[in-house]
Formats: structure tokens, sequence, C-alpha cells
């Protein structure tokens, strides 16, 4: 019996206009990966542009994956630039949700969704064709025709040159989300450490109107589940809400205060 076409539940949230919500797991741990499958999270977060193996390392990639499905999690996966070929690599493997760094053009956001079609808006894509994993190995029913609406490559906003090109990049076809990032931005505007300075937020206040405007879903940081709320309620649709070492730091830190003993 072949395999049946892969279906994608993180890009079925986005279109139906719902929030995805999700941690980012920084330990890299194909075990962490599906405990947060089975505790309900829509998404988990894999950054390999600060941290954790080679984008290029595809085995490491398809344990993490392998975890995911066999829970109703995706794996959101994070490239640390916008290199056609890091991403047909990625999306070869089995990832079907990924986002890329250091976008600055319209035309850097095009190619990378380009890298991952088969067929681009009206014309070839620049996907590869074999039969890897994504493909399960040539196995699967309707590839071709399903691969294409399944994958969503998304693009961070993160520096003062996106934000001056958005209209631009929000207008790139197919484009599956913008995700504001904060902290990169806090550097990129001389304030590194400092997601909250004013003119931090007054950029990602624009970046949120820009994208709603341009009805492209928008991704974000949760600080805090207060802030996670009020983002939900602003029209964010896909929301981090914490990470692997912040919730063991938590814990710790709160069993620690909790005993009664000298130490």
């Amino acid at each position: 019996m072949s395999p049946s076409p892969r279906t994608n539940a993180l890009r079925q949230t986005l279109e139906n206009d719902d929030v995805a919500l999700g941690v980012l797991e920084s330990t890299y741990s194909p075990a962490l990966v599906e405990l947060y499958g089975d505790l309900g999270l829509d998404f988990v977060w894999i950054d390999l542009e600060h941290a954790g193996p080679s984008p290029w390392n595809g085995d490491r990639m398809e344990g993490l994956l392998r975890a995911a499905d066999a829970t109703d999690t995706e794996l959101l996966v994070r490239l640390p630039e916008p290199d056609p070929g890091m991403i047909r690599k990625a999306l070869d493997a089995g990832v079907r949700n990924l986002f890329v760094s250091r976008i600055e053009t319209a035309e850097q956001a095009r190619r990378a969704v380009e890298a991952s079609r088969f067929r681009y808006d009206g014309a070839a894509g620049k996907r590869g064709f074999a039969n890897p994993r994504a493909s399960r190995w040539g196995m699967a029913e309707e590839y071709v025709e399903t691969e294409d609406e399944e994958i969503v490559v998304g693009v961070t906003i993160e520096n003062e040159t996106a934000i001056e090109n958005l209209e631009d990049i929000l207008a790139v076809p197919e484009l599956g989300f913008a995700f504001a990032g904060p902290l990169d931005l806090a550097v990129a505007l001389g304030h590194p450490g400092e997601p909250t300075h004013e003119d931090v937020q007054a950029e990602i206040e624009t970046i949120r109107e820009a994208a709603l405007e341009a009805d492209v879903p928008l991704g974000g940081l949760g600080f805090g589940m207060d802030d996670v709320n009020e983002k939900a309620d602003a029209g964010y649709q896909m929301l981090n809400i914490g990470s692997t070492t912040g919730a063991l730091q938590s814990a710790v830190e709160s069993w620690l205060g909790d005993y009664d003993g000298d130490r």
C-alpha cells in the first residue's frame, strides 16, 4: 500500500485564521519534540540559526521530524539564511514549515519561496525533484500534486532594510507568513537585549500593521502568557510561548525555592 499524501496541520491553522502556539525546543531532542506534541502544542520550533546542528545535517533533521510525525504537532524550522540549496535540503528531509532569517528584499524572499515549489507564480519552480524522505522515497501518492500546497515558507523581519522593503516583501506570491523578530531587530536598532524598547516596539507595530493589511499571517514571540493573549487578540497567528531551557529554569528555580532544608 502506498503512503498517503502529506498534510500540514500548521498550514491549515493559518488558512483558517486560527492561532498556533509553539515552543522553541532549544536542546534539539527528538524525545522532547514528541513530548511537546503529546502535550498538544501546534508546532515545535527548531532554530538552526543561533545553535543546534548544521542546517545541512539531514540525519539530525530526520530524527526530529520522525518525533513530530509520531504526534499531531508540526516542526517549524528556522534556517540561518535564504540559501535556496539549504531550503531544498530541508524540505527533502521532510520539513513542511520553515522560515528564513536575514531577509532584506522581496527578491530574497521570492527566491526562498520559489526554491520550495515545483510550480511557482504561474511558471516552473526551483524545487529539485528526487525521491527523498518527503516523498516517502518515491512511494507517496500524488506527491507532485500536493507538495506545493502543503509547504509553508515564511521570512523573519528583523532589520531596518527589511522594514523599508516590507510592503514588497509581503507582496511576494505564496509567502507563508512573516515573523516579527524583536531580538535581532533590537540589535539592528542599537538596543541589544532590549526587545521591549520603545523604538523596537514601534517597528514591531509597523510590521504587525503591514502584515495584517497585506493579509499575510504574522508570527512572533510571546513574553509571558499575558503578552501571548494580547498578541493573539492583535492578529498574530503564530506565537512562540516559551523554550525548553526557559521552562526547565523556571521549574528548577521553583523547586529549589520551595526546599526547606539547608544547602
